[in-house]
C-alpha cells in the first residue's frame, strides 16, 4: 500500500489557485494612465473647490447661466453610451463578433450626441459673450469640459478602432482584451462627467 502523497501543484491544484487570482481587464499600462488621469482631475477639482469658497457670489451667479437640463442630458447621453460599451465587452467575451459590432455601433452612435450637445453648449456660451476670460468659474469651465471633451474624442476614435478591429480581426483573447482596454477607458470619460455634472451645474 502506497503512502505517497498527492503531488504539489497538480492541475487541478494549479486551475483552483489561478481562479483565485483577480486581475484587472485589459491593459494594465492604461489602468494606470486612468489612475493618473482621475487624480489629477482630483487636484483640479480641489482647486475649483478652493476658488468656490474664496468667492461664492460670482460662482453662484456664474454657475446660474448654465442648463442643469442639457448637463444632466449629456450625463445620460454617456452613462447610455457606456452602458452599451459594456453589452460589448460582453458579447467579446462570448466571442459573438454581430452583437459586438452592433453595439459598439451603438455606443458610438449614442456618444456623438454628446459631442453634438457640448458644441451647441460652447456656441451658445460665445455668442452670449461668455468665454474663458468672463470670469474664473467660466475659465475653470471651459478648461475642465474642454479637456473632458478631448478625452471623449480619444474615446470615439478608440471605439472606431475596435470595431475596425471586430470587424477584421479572429475572435480570441487579443481582441477581446482590445475591447475591454477600449471599454475601461471608455467607462473613464463616463466617471469624470459624473464628477464635473454637480460641481459646475448642480452645487448652489
Amino acid at each position: 500500500m502506497s503512502n505517497a502523497l498527492p503531488a504539489v501543484g497538480t492541475p487541478r491544484t494549479q486551475a483552483n489557485a489561478s481562479a483565485q487570482v483577480r486581475t484587472l481587464v485589459g491593459d494594465s499600462g492604461l489602468w494606470f494612465f486612468i489612475a493618473a488621469d482621475t487624480l489629477a482631475f482630483g487636484v483640479f477639482f480641489l482647486v475649483f473647490t478652493i476658488g468656490r469658497h474664496a468667492q461664492p457670489a460670482l460662482y453662484e451667479s456664474a454657475a446660474r447661466h448654465l442648463q442643469v437640463e442639457l448637463g444632466l442630458l449629456n450625463t445620460v447621453i454617456l452613462l447610455s453610451s457606456g452602458a452599451l460599451m459594456a453589452q460589448a465587452v460582453l458579447a467579446a467575451r462570448r466571442l459573438d463578433r454581430a452583437a459586438l459590432c452592433r453595439h459598439l455601433v451603438l455606443a458610438m452612435l449614442v456618444g456623438s450626441a454628446f459631442a453634438v450637445s457640448k458644441v451647441w453648449e460652447y456656441t451658445n456660451k460665445i455668442q452670449a459673450g461668455i468665454t474663458l476670460l468672463t470670469n474664473e468659474f467660466y475659465m475653470y469651465y471651459f478648461v475642465f469640459t474642454g479637456v473632458h471633451f478631448l478625452h471623449f474624442v480619444v474615446g470615439m476614435v478608440a471605439l472606431m478602432v475596435a470595431l475596425s478591429k471586430a470587424r477584421q480581426d479572429a475572435m480570441g483573447p487579443e481582441l477581446t482584451g482590445w475591447v475591454e482596454s477600449t471599454g475601461a477607458y471608455w467607462h473613464m470619460v463616463d466617471l469624470l462627467w459624473i464628477m464635473l455634472f454637480p460641481l459646475l451645474y448642480l452645487q448652489r
